[in-house]
């Protein structure tokens, strides 16, 4: 008997699990009726052609219950994590998935935005079993998931500050609407679709639970919604996320590269140093930390490295993501993270949603630029620093900046230096603890320092 995933226990129909390092899903005879629905409608055929759904292979059959293994995923990433343009793809996704599945007979009965993966710069549904028999003439179940899940998060951020996607973090199911209402400014109300998708809707929740009534009534008493009408909600939906935009302003490294003190030779020779690199080691796969706008982490890309480019600042990752849309760039996915409070385990015993670390380790790790910030910024001592990269990368690329440098040199402008340790010979003693070292390289007209290290066995 196969164990299910602890992100996977909740459906009764269909459960996740992994066999030798592959992703697989079985789906239990109450399931297969829906899924063999969806096979043979033309809606899984018409979804996975236009890459909106993960392809799949049937890998066992016993007439009741089945096995699929989908289309790997290289990197499951969350939305707390995403930028405002990854959440809106993800949510326009969405609605089409639900349109199509209207238009075949179906509908989906969740719309939660962990259904949603991104796949070389683009999202994709992965949950073969969130598809049902549509009910004709009845409202769409999954509405209420929808808005707590795309529609919420995108307004706040879009009125108020991109901060609020944390609150995912404290919400897996979607940030409530009745906060998100009380969030909002005032005049976000006068415009018709925002008050109806959320204002009034998170009205209608807080009375229902008031009047201890069901929010969604049994089945004998569920309203009739002709299809014209749910339809129409749906593009109304659709058109509200469209003409939202986000645009970032006053953050610290949205525009790092246009203002760093390298030179152009100093730039051109430290991505010659990546290249060298990636070439010597040839990863399977990579993460970049502290890669703002995914400059050398396109390096990796563009040689078919499975990349992930990791940022604090969202307006940098939402460029990162708007680069590789536009410029159709594969293996790579930009996301936002604080390394110094990455993600956590999260759900039900604190395993729903894995950890950062508990999603490597990787083959190699990029930390450019990276150290000082660390170090100085966050009074992070060395071999602490060494300790969490070796836990994660087999191979590290690390950029070391010296004081002399003129970004520590800003750094420590408004604070004491309590930081005998931080030079090169104590960074090279905390990290030879951890690792060997390979090779030191210079970066052309600077005072900085890129050295390989591989970690110990």
């Amino acid at each position: 008997m196969t164990t299910p995933l602890p992100s996977s226990f909740r459906d009764p129909d269909a459960y996740v699990f992994r066999d030798n390092g592959r992703i697989r899903r079985r789906i239990a005879a109450s399931g297969r009726p829906n899924f063999q629905m969806l096979m043979t409608s033309g809606l899984y055929d018409a979804l996975t052609a236009d890459g909106s759904l993960t392809p799949h292979e049937l890998i066992e059959d016993t007439g009741e219950a089945c096995v699929i293994e989908p289309l790997q995923i290289p990197f499951v990433s969350y939305p707390y994590e995403w930028s405002f343009s990854m959440l809106k793809d993800a949510a326009l996704l969405t609605l089409h998935v639900q349109t199509m599945a209207r238009q075949h007979g179906m509908t989906l009965k969740d719309a939660t935005a962990f259904n949603v993966q991104f796949l070389d710069g683009k999202p994709i549904f992965i949950d073969t079993t969130s598809f049902a028999e549509y009910i004709p003439d009845t409202p769409w179940d999954a509405y209420r998931q929808f808005c707590q899940h795309f529609l919420a998060p995108l307004l706040l951020i879009t009125y108020r500050d991109h901060r609020l996607l944390s609150l995912f973090r404290n919400y897996l199911d979607g940030i409530p609407l009745d906060l998100a209402s009380s969030l909002l400014p005032w005049r976000t109300r006068w415009r018709p679709s925002i008050y109806l998708h959320l204002h009034l809707h998170a009205a209608m929740q807080k009375k229902h639970a008031s009047d201890g009534e069901q929010e969604t009534p049994v089945a004998h008493q569920r309203p009739t919604v002709k299809q014209a009408q749910a339809q129409a909600m749906l593009d109304n939906l659709k058109n509200l996320i469209k003409s939202l935009s986000w645009q970032p302003a006053g953050t610290e490294w949205g525009d790092y590269y246009d203002f760093t003190n390298y030179s152009e030779e100093g730039l051109s020779a430290k991505k010659d140093i990546v290249c060298r690199f990636l070439d010597d080691v040839k990863p399977s796969s990579l993460w970049d930390l502290g890669a703002n706008n995914g400059l050398f982490t396109r390096l990796a890309a563009e040689r078919a490295i499975p990349s992930v480019a990791f940022d604090i600042d969202p307006a940098a990752i939402e460029k990162n993501y708007l680069y590789l849309k536009e410029n159709r760039l594969p293996c790579l996915l930009p996301l936002v993270c604080d390394l110094c409070n990455p993600s956590p385990g999260l759900g039900w015993a604190n395993a729903e949603r894995d950890s950062l670390a508990q999603r490597g380790p990787v083959d190699a790790v990029l930390a450019l630029a990276l150290i000082h910030h660390l170090a100085i910024s966050n009074n992070l001592p060395l071999p602490k620093i060494a300790e969490f990269l070796a836990s994660i990368a087999k191979d590290l690329l690390i950029e070391f900046v010296p004081k002399t440098d003129s970004k520590v040199k800003i750094l420590l402008a408004t604070r004491p230096d309590i930081f005998p340790e931080y030079d090169f010979e104590h960074f090279l003693a905390a990290f030879s603890q951890r690792f060997a070292i390979l090779k030191q390289s210079p970066i052309l007209n600077s005072d900085r320092i890129v050295v390989h290290l591989r970690r110990l066995a």
